[in-house]
């Protein structure tokens, strides 16, 4: 029966799967060991943190649950706004502009009456807030924290961290008690901010890399500590670590929309006719009935870019699991170039630039197709009855139902599949 079980999912946000060594994440590495390791693990286009929260959270690809990216473009007033879906205030804005949320039920809609949900994240409030935007269960964050029906939880029940590898941990060890002596909730998502937060300031393979690494496996590790006494104590608890997408390098950034603009498309992106939303290594454009056949038309231009790689519009978005949503008609993966950083790892990639922020070459960045930011981890642990290697292709979406079947919950409605199955 539901409520008999608890699951628990630890997301160590930007570790990619080829980070997963003996040499540089040596924690993961035994944790491995003694897990079910998924050995053709995907993340989902874009592949971005925010996404990837709402795709965790319901077990569905951005077509289904309709959040687009980082950034997301907006009909207000019948032109195209593109808005930071990372902002503690852009759920206001998408329920105004579209209705709602997400299209599908998240998992804490699921448990609600099965034992309940709750989230720790360090990660933008954004990408918290969508893990449970109707606010089913507890969200804890920085930014605010919210119960069940989206009371505000104040004092010292609210979250206090910094967003750092201290703030991980000190969020990890409030996340453990919650799960052990306080809440107990049937599941339970702690979303790390590292590595993911130092690489965006910080080439790959550099000692701050490698100390974020080290930072993520001491969490884990504590994690694992607590559902190994929780199972001495007679508990049956899944666990699963994962992350939600890889990083690539910086090797230049693009301010798309003055490239648009250049070849005659500035009107059209001033009247909100035309928009680009940037999602680092690629972007969606969204464009009106009126800038659609303008911002088609400049595509095999584009296509000869340096800075473009792929490009698909219409329908062939769905080869990426996204479906042409909202006045999205194309997308870019930005090019990519083979040679390695100071540190020795291959790869450098266009950026599609924000308007009035620096680009930092040499840094971390993701959001496109490319072959490591599209290459998270995945491991599950259910106390030993489960191991080896998990040959098929996986994908973020998986974990959700994963834990549905786990809990005891119908497995309908996800467009992922249960690891087991």
């Amino acid at each position: 029966m539901a409520g008999s079980r608890r699951a628990v999912f630890v997301c160590c946000d930007g570790l990619g799967r080829n980070w997963v060594r003996p040499d540089t994440t040596p924690v993961l590495d035994d944790l491995r060991q003694r897990s079910l390791w998924c050995d053709a693990h995907s993340a989902v286009f874009p592949s971005v943190t925010r996404v990837s929260a709402a795709s965790v959270a319901t077990g569905c690809l951005p077509a289904r649950h309709g959040l687009h990216g980082n950034r997301m473009g907006l009909i207000e007033d019948g032109k195209i706004v593109v808005r930071d879906v990372g902002n503690p205030d852009f759920r206001t804005h998408m329920r105004r502009a579209t209705g709602g949320t997400l299209l599908v039920p998240s998992l804490a809609e699921r448990v609600a009456k099965a034992g309940g949900f709750i989230g720790f994240s360090n990660v933008s409030p954004g990408a918290a807030y969508f893990l449970d935007p109707e606010h089913f269960g507890h969200i804890y964050h920085r930014a605010g924290s919210y119960a069940p029906g989206g009371a505000r939880i104040e004092g010292t029940q609210a979250l206090e961290v910094s967003h750092d590898a201290a703030g991980d941990w000190a969020m990890t060890e409030r996340f453990c008690r919650e799960v052990r002596e306080d809440r107990r909730p049937a599941a339970a998502f702690l979303w790390l901010a590292d590595p993911d937060h130092t690489l965006h300031g910080v080439p790959l393979g550099s000692p701050a890399h490698h100390d974020a690494l080290a930072a993520a496996g001491r969490c884990v590790s504590e994690v694992f500590r607590t559902v190994g006494r929780l199972r001495e104590e007679g508990e049956e608890i899944l666990l699963l670590v994962g992350s939600d997408h890889g990083q690539e390098t910086i090797g230049a950034g693009i301010a798309i929309e003055d490239w648009l603009a250049a070849r005659g498309l500035a009107g059209l992106l001033e009247a909100g006719d035309v928009a680009v939303a940037g999602q680092g290594t690629a972007a969606l454009f969204y464009a009106t009935d009126r800038g659609r056949a303008p911002l088609l038309g400049i595509l095999d231009e584009m296509s000869r870019a340096e800075w473009a790689g792929e490009i698909l519009a219409g329908e062939r978005l769905g080869e990426q699991g996204f479906a042409a949503l909202g006045g999205v008609v194309a997308a870019v993966d930005m090019a990519r170039q083979g040679e390695a950083n100071p540190y020795g790892v291959a790869g450098r990639r266009w950026v599609a630039a924000e308007q009035g922020k620096p680009v930092p070459i040499g840094s971390g960045q993701h959001g496109g197709w490319g072959p490591d930011e599209t290459r998270p981890f995945l491991m599950m642990n259910d106390g030993g009855r489960s191991s080896g290697t998990l040959q098929r292709p996986t994908c973020i979406t998986d974990i959700a139902p994963t834990i549905a079947r786990f809990l005891g919950l119908p497995g309908e409605g996800f467009d992922g599949k249960c690891l087991t199955s």
